[in-house]
């Protein structure tokens, strides 16, 4: 896959970019893509690129060629050679002949990238553990392999003569095999090594729900502060800059309430618009982290005039992570700063208004963390075996309010009795199943 910057010591330089968007008017309007376009100028940003220009264009289909179409191609042409620009950036997902394409109708030494590269670029860049830069990696292979195809006289293929295709197989469509062969091969050892780190992630997982602690889920837009948010409440010290996908990996952290309850504080990976397929699957195992938790918190930047398609976003992805019903509070962050209106979770939703920069509205937070862990208590029927006296007593220190006891002729103990989540973690596998 093309990188952002051909070598380390670019990466230190200002790149120069025009931005690219297409809509049809129906389906996308221009506003919705010069929105669009502002939020791939914060990624290029991020990417370590300043947006010189930027460049809309009405069709009803993008051009199968070009994308933008010949006449367009050559008013982007003149004016990358106008501004100094040496990378131009789409919005949308290009094929590998429409980026051949529109580079060549370009000046010399001008990029062509999609909007898919840029944040894999990003991804790249701020991949910190290693299960995170294995995740990145396969993301790349993943993209890079279908647009793997030759260049130049090296890779030139050779067309059969006479239509009989055998022995036609010149050097460069063998080399172009070799590396498709090893591409594949990478693929398949990294999705080995990740397999064995989920198998792992979800032994922990385990274990913190057996722990019954409660597990509380940060998520939201990238850039909405969830990571300040953490090192508000936890000190976890975790890097937190005014940019998107500044953090990746999630981290878990355990936190006493007011009450004295423990709950497990796990702040998960960004969201954004148009997340390329390939990164949402091979972070699968770190965004379950979301899907699992008993509360999910969502944060939302409150001065962004864009909120409301922000939490359209961030609940779109937790639908298809199957983690609908779960008890969310909508936490809107960033309230020390300037907004047009008074942003609304909607009808029915628990909402909360806080800045995690300066602790305003935190205390109303934590109160309502209290009450969701409250409301998680519910009656349960625990069925102990006479060698378990030491769990009944377990169940009593937890504060359970007990609603009955049977004591059974074979000395076996029916308890039933309204408890939080987790007592029911730390005494499941004495729950009686219906």
């Amino acid at each position: 896959m093309p990188e952002l910057y051909d070598n380390e010591s670019e990466r230190n330089e200002i790149r120069r970019a025009a931005l690219v968007g297409v809509y049809d008017g129906l389906y996308v309007t221009e506003i919705d893509c010069v929105k669009s376009l502002y939020e791939l100028e914060c990624l290029a940003f991020t990417a370590g690129a300043e947006t010189a220009l930027t460049m809309t264009q009405a069709r009803s289909a993008p051009d199968n060629r070009t994308y933008i179409g010949k006449g367009k191609l050559e008013e982007l042409s003149g004016l990358c050679e106008a501004n100094d620009v040496d990378l131009v950036v789409f919005d949308d997902e290009l094929s590998p002949s429409q980026i051949k394409n529109v580079e060549d109708g370009l000046p010399d030494g001008v990029d062509v990238i999609d909007r898919s590269m840029l944040i894999l670029d990003i991804f790249a860049r701020h991949a910190v553990t290693s299960e995170g830069k294995l995740q990145v990696e396969l993301a790349q292979l993943r993209y890079s392999a279908p647009r793997l195809a030759g260049h130049g006289v090296e890779m030139t293929r050779q067309g059969a003569v006479g239509g009989n295709p055998i022995g036609t197989r010149g050097p460069g469509e063998t080399k172009l095999e070799r590396d498709r062969r090893r591409m594949r091969a990478r693929i398949s050892a990294l999705e080995g090594e990740l397999r064995e780190l989920e198998r792992t992630r979800a032994t922990m997982r385990a274990a913190r729900e057996r722990s019954g602690t409660p597990r509380v889920s940060i998520v939201g837009y990238t850039n909405a502060g969830k990571s300040t948010l953490l090192n508000r409440l936890t000190d976890a010290g975790i890097l937190a800059e005014d940019k998107l996908f500044a953090t990746l990996d999630p981290t878990t952290r355990k936190y006493k309430l007011p009450s004295g309850a423990d709950i497990l504080l796990t702040d998960t990976v960004g969201f954004i618009r148009k997340l390329p397929h390939h990164l949402i699957a091979a972070f699968r195992s770190t965004l379950l982290e979301a899907a699992d938790a008993d509360i999910i918190l969502i944060i939302v930047d409150a001065s962004d005039p864009e909120y409301a398609s922000h939490i359209s976003v961030t609940e779109d992805i937790l639908l298809s992570l199957g983690a609908e019903g779960k008890p969310v509070i909508y936490v809107f962050n960033k309230c020390d700063l300037p907004a047009r209106e008074i942003p609304r979770a909607g009808s029915g939703k628990r909402a909360v208004y806080i800045s995690a920069k300066t602790g305003r509205g935190v205390d109303e937070l934590l109160s309502a963390l209290e009450a969701t862990v409250r409301a998680s208590r519910r009656v349960t029927t625990f069925l102990f075996p006479p060698s378990e006296s030491a769990s009944l007593a377990k169940l009593y220190r937890t504060g359970a309010e007990i609603r009955s006891t049977d004591y059974l002729p074979d000395g076996s103990v029916r308890v039933t009795a309204v408890t939080d989540e987790a007592a029911r973690g730390q005494l499941s596998r004495f729950i009686e199943k219906p």
